[in-house]
């Protein structure tokens, strides 16, 4: 699925509800408490809504009272990737899907420090949930 990262912002649009697209493709957000995710309970797994990657697992999911879906850590070593994010007159670290390159969200250092101390702050809109059997 490498080339995913080389589709046009047409093809991406095609593939991608508008909400998904704003996240995803162009770094936006999605205001606090509104994503479908944010109070998901069930157990399961959440993959990158623009190419299905898994990402994160609801085992490592918690409510931070942050508004958005939170997570003490990625599904997987390499799952998603960093990159500092000075943005909005902030410094922050950003949090892409590595294998499309979408923007999930951010991680900050204010985790549950018995799980690791970061929070994965990702986008419902950039999360598909898949149930567990």
């Amino acid at each position: 699925m490498a080339e995913m990262k080389t589709l046009t912002d047409a093809e991406w649009r095609e593939r991608l509800t508008p909400e998904q697209f704003h996240v995803l493709r162009e770094g936006g957000t999605e205001r606090a408490f509104t994503g479908a995710l944010n109070a998901n309970k069930e157990s399961g797994e959440y993959h990158c809504a623009a190419c299905g990657q898994l990402l994160f697992q609801s085992t490592d999911k918690y409510d931070s009272g942050s508004g958005w879906p939170s997570f003490t850590a990625p599904a997987g070593g390499e799952a998603v990737e960093e990159n500092r994010d000075t943005s909005h007159g902030m410094v922050r670290t950003e949090v892409v899907c590595s294998n499309c390159g979408s923007h999930l969200g951010h991680v900050f250092p204010d985790g549950p420090s018995d799980a690791g101390g970061m929070r994965y702050c990702i986008n419902s809109a950039a999360l598909e949930f898949e149930a567990e059997d």
